[in-house]
Order: structure tokens, then C-alpha cells, then sequence
């Protein structure tokens, strides 16, 4: 707070002189009012001076023509008390005082201690025992915001060991401020829960999109469980097996069509033992006449029509 004490003029008795001449004295009033009126006007007393006696600063003819005054007041009767020292230039304080930080202050000493500016009308914030204005103690003092790096003034959130404005922490990918559900981290970065999945969690072989919680490992990647299903009819491998091809997964059906091996003669698997005629897989016991269905041996056999026919049945039928 600002207090302005006035300046404190008593009376006193006169003061009986050896000389045949009387001291004329002037009314306390009068006395004490020239004083004000002095103090009112050293701003312009100094300019004044500054254009006289060369060689003698301001400062000191200001003194020496204050300490005349006080002398001359005392003289007359009438005494002037310093209110108390200036903290900014440890100088007595006989007008108008500032109080703050524990001490008194010429009202015109009371500055910030970075920018200088005077803090005497407007608030001010205390550290280490020094006076800042408020823009200069928030770039000096204030916690810094780890996205934008500017000073936090008012409401401060604290997340993965670093400071933010509220309205700055959110989604380092799209942007979203963090609601309920919070968020995640990677990298000290946060992330919502949709982004976080969507850019770091492994990915389905089958349909690609994040895998979070229950999934099957097979073929050098995670699955869903219900996308690992035969690529060809998206049959589920009910016994726990399947056959690979060029990475993907198939039921054994689909894998031989796959691959061509599946007997001509009934439509399923060649897996052991194989005959290949005229580009096609039979099993040997598939291998026989179309006519009278009896076992054909290579290179004694005839093709019509994509069928296969002995000798005998063959020029009977088409000769």
C-alpha cells in the first residue's frame, strides 16, 4: 500500500538570542507549506539546475539546498522528520512514502527489478525478496508450456514430467483435447486411445486393422481370431491346422486347388502317391477307363473329352 505521511511541523518555543536584533519568524503554516510546495517541484528545480554551477552534479546541490531548507526550518522553529530510508536509494524519505517488501520506498524507487518500470499504481510479484511487474515475473519465474514454450500465468497441468496450458495438452496426432478416457503415451508424446491403436498397435494380417487384446501369432504376424480363415472359402480351421501359400493360410482343399493337385478322378487332395496324365493329378486307384473303369497304365491309355479310356473301350466307343 501507498502511504502519504505529512510532513510533521511542530512549533517550538522561541529560541531567546544574544543579538539586540529579534529573529523574525514565520508562521509554522507558512514554513511547512514552502516545504511542500519545494518537494512538489524538484523534477523541476532539477532541470534547472542541470544548466548551472558546471562540475556540481543535481544530486548533490539537491541536497545541499534540501539540507539548507531543513536548517533554516529548524532555525525558525519548525522540524522536519524523515518518515524513514528509501530501500531503492537509502536516502531519507521526507515526502510521500511507499510501503512494500517490509520497507519504504520513495514512490518513484519502487521499480521492477528486470524492465525498471515503476510499480508504484500497478500490482506487482514478489521473489527473492526483489519487486517484478507482472509480465516480466511470468517470463522469468513462471513454469514454461511444453507445447506452445510460453509462461504458464494462470492454470497449470502437469503430465509426463513436464507443464502445459490446459488448453495444450491434447492429441499429438489429431489434435483432440483428452476427455474421460485419458490418454497414452509414446515416445513422451500423448496420444488419444483411436490414434494410439491406429499408429502403434500390430496390425491383423487379415483385415489390418489394430489388434488390442485376444489374437492369434501365425505365419510372422498377429491375427484376430476370426480373421484367420482359409483366404480361398474363409473356412475356420476347425482341427487347428492349415496350409500355407505365399503367406496366407488356406484349408487343405483349397491349398491343393491351389497348387493343382487335386485328383481329377474324385475331386479331393493328392497327398501320397501320384499320377500325372494329359497335365492332371489322380490318385493311381482314380487313374482308370471312363467305359469299364478298369486301372489304366501310362502310355496305354486314350483321352477323349477330357476323359481317360483303355484301348479296347476307346476304339470301341470312337472307332
Amino acid at each position: 500500500g501507498v502511504s502519504v505521511p505529512a510532513m510533521e511541523a511542530a512549533a517550538s518555543p522561541s529560541a531567546m538570542s544574544s543579538s539586540p536584533t529579534p529573529v523574525r519568524q514565520l508562521p509554522p503554516s507558512t514554513a511547512a507549506q514552502q516545504l511542500d510546495e519545494l518537494l512538489a517541484d524538484l523534477g523541476h528545480m532539477q532541470s534547472k539546475l542541470s544548466g548551472q554551477g558546471a562540475g556540481v552534479p543535481v544530486e548533490t546541490s539537491l541536497d545541499n539546498m534540501l539540507g539548507s531548507l531543513t536548517r533554516d526550518l529548524q532555525e525558525l522553529g519548525i522540524t522536519a522528520t524523515p518518515v524513514g530510508i528509501c530501500a531503492g536509494c537509502r536516502k531519507p524519505i521526507a515526502g510521500k512514502v511507499l510501503t512494500a517488501l517490509g520497507k519504504t520506498w520513495h514512490p518513484e524507487h519502487f521499480t521492477c527489478a528486470r524492465c525498471g518500470q515503476g510499480l508504484d499504481n500497478q500490482p506487482f510479484f514478489e521473489q527473492g525478496g526483489r519487486a517484478f511487474c507482472e509480465e516480466d515475473y511470468h517470463q522469468t519465474f513462471s513454469p514454461r508450456c511444453a507445447y506452445c514454450a510460453g509462461p504458464i500465468r494462470e492454470k497449470v497441468l502437469t503430465a509426463l514430467d513436464q507443464s502445459w496450458h490446459p488448453e495444450h495438452f491434447f492429441c499429438a496426432h489429431c489434435g483432440k483435447v483428452f476427455g474421460d478416457e485419458g490418454f497414452l503415451e509414446r515416445s513422451g508424446k500423448p496420444y488419444c486411445r483411436q490414434d494410439f491403436l491406429a499408429l502403434f498397435a500390430p496390425k491383423c494380417q487379415g483385415c489390418e486393422r489394430p489388434v488390442m487384446d485376444n489374437y492369434l501369432s501365425a505365419l510372422q504376424g498377429v491375427w484376430h481370431p476370426e480373421c484367420f480363415v482359409c483366404t480361398e472359402c474363409l473356412s475356420s480351421f476347425a482341427g487347428g491346422s492349415f496350409f500355407e501359400l505365399e503367406g496366407r493360410p488356406y484349408c487343405e482343399l483349397h491349398f491343393h486347388r491351389r497348387q493343382g493337385t487335386i485328383c481329377q478322378g474324385c475331386g479331393r487332395p493328392v497327398t501320397g502317391r501320384c499320377i500325372t496324365a494329359a497335365g492332371r493329378k489322380y490318385h493311381p486307384e482314380h487313374f482308370v477307363c471312363t467305359y469299364c473303369l478298369g486301372r489304366l497304365q501310362k502310355g496305354t491309355f486314350r483321352e477323349c473329352g477330357d476323359k481317360m479310356y483303355c484301348q479296347p473301350c476307346h476304339d470301341k466307343l470312337f472307332l
